[in-house]
């Protein structure tokens, strides 16, 4: 999750809306949205992968797990960044972990990735110990987070690091009055599926409100901090017709998840938005846009 999730994939943004009306998602028919979400915001995590880079020299990582791998687009990245380390995507979902396997193939990293199907948390155990542990947008889709933490922690071989990609801020596409019904609308997005978040959180199994320190659960699981920073995606209007769909898909998404947590007009509004007759519509604007920050908690065993 990853950036995704019960079982957890890697995934971007865009990918943690919800897939249906209720809590649990169907990772193989959101496959294209997690793919091209990941693949758009490449630049920001070969940033991010660059800087891990600086806190645990490449030379040295012979193995990482890459845990909620999800269609394989960051776990190819990490085979890239890290040219000497077996990579080893780690997901729940067979058909996300197949199209891994194909990613790797057409990279010409066949030989230096590998993937191992496992539920988590019941899983973690079994993963076997690494130099680097990369979990993207994955353990808030585990009911005890500060328990995952802990049993990843133990992974690590001694200096190894553990990086968590958690928070950064909202997706922004649209100007704030986009020129149909109220403006704001993308923030009162953000409220409904934070609802939808917390329903979702309050039914996973063991759930435990523990927040969202994860400095503080990094630290409480032995490691040492060795830093947090938040990379930007910035891609300015206009856009191309790459992101054009996945800001289309993702709206739809949106649309068909979030139901009756938004008002009439906002429902409205995003029938208007995803029409592709309407003039001022998410297909013929001009001033669309994406803007968000992905935010990334590392720590390392001394």
């Amino acid at each position: 999750m990853s950036e995704h999730h019960h079982g957890h994939h890697a995934h971007t943004s865009s990918a943690t809306a919800p897939a249906h009306d209720h809590t649990h998602m169907d990772w193989s028919e959101m496959l294209p949205l997690l793919e091209n979400g990941a693949e758009l915001q490449s630049p920001l995590y070969r940033r991010a992968a660059a800087w891990l880079g600086e806190l645990v020299p490449a030379a040295g990582v012979r193995r990482v797990l890459d845990v909620g791998s999800g269609p394989g687009v960051l776990t190819c990245l990490l085979a890239e960044a890290f040219p000497y380390a077996e990579v080893v995507a780690v997901d729940a979902t067979p058909e996300l972990l197949e199209r891994t396997r194909e990613r790797a193939r057409a990279a010409s990293l066949g030989d230096r990735v590998t993937t191992l199907r496992a539920e988590l948390p019941d899983g973690i155990a079994g993963l076997g110990d690494a130099d680097l542990i990369w979990a993207a947008d994955s353990l808030h889709h585990l009911g005890d987070q500060r328990g995952a933490v802990a049993g990843l922690a133990g992974l690590l071989r001694p200096g190894g690091l553990l990086a968590v990609v958690e928070g950064g801020l909202p997706t922004r596409r649209l100007p704030q009055d986009c020129g149909i019904g109220s403006p704001g609308l993308e923030a009162r997005m953000d409220v409904a599926h934070a609802g939808w978040f917390g329903e979702m959180r309050a039914e996973l199994p063991g759930a435990k409100e523990d927040g969202d320190d994860w400095r503080g659960m990094l630290a409480g699981a032995g490691l040492l901090p060795s830093g947090t920073r938040s990379f930007l995606h910035d891609v300015p209007a206009p856009v191309t017709d790459a992101v054009r769909r996945q800001i289309v898909a993702g709206f739809a998404r949106h649309r068909q998840s979030l139901g009756d947590r938004l008002s009439a007009e906002d429902r409205a509004t995003l029938d208007r938005l995803l029409d592709p007759a309407e003039p001022l519509g998410l297909h013929r604007r001009a001033d669309l846009f994406t803007l968000t920050a992905r935010t990334v908690h590392t720590a390392r065993r001394g």
